[in-house]
């Protein structure tokens, strides 16, 4: 069964700066296909970035330039580093994964679809 846990998320006002981590099994974390995810009240859930086992990502325009996704390896840790915060920036954040790798399951650009899920933690940007 794979396990995701974000943490990180807190209230912060505009123009500042959080770190999102997500804690994954080391099978997942080294294999998988990971994003992160946002939702916010009231809107779809929107796909932030997605970022394969050779480390690849791809990030939606409207972080591009504001928020990078990173790993830490020897703890098995997917990061979001979020700069540069607006208040549409506000969500609930998930981390996914989808795998092993193969057909559906691998990552590409326009990859939507992930089995797995965190039960997210909450990004609130005041204005």
């Amino acid at each position: 069964q794979v396990q995701l846990v974000e943490s990180g998320g807190g209230s912060v006002q505009s123009g500042g700066s959080l770190r999102l981590s997500c804690a994954a099994d080391e099978y997942t974390y080294s294999t998988f296909c990971m994003a992160w995810f946002r939702q916010a009240p009231g809107k779809e859930r929107e796909k932030v970035v997605t970022l394969d086992a050779y480390g690849t990502s791809n990030y939606a325009d409207s972080v591009k330039g504001r928020f990078t996704i990173s790993r830490d390896n020897a703890k098995h840790i997917l990061y979001l580093q979020m700069d540069s915060l607006k208040s549409e920036d506000t969500a609930m954040y998930y981390c996914a994964a989808d795998g092993p790798p193969g057909g559906s399951r691998s990552c590409f650009k326009g990859k939507v679809q992930f089995t797995y899920s965190g039960r997210g933690t909450e990004v609130t940007v005041s204005s």
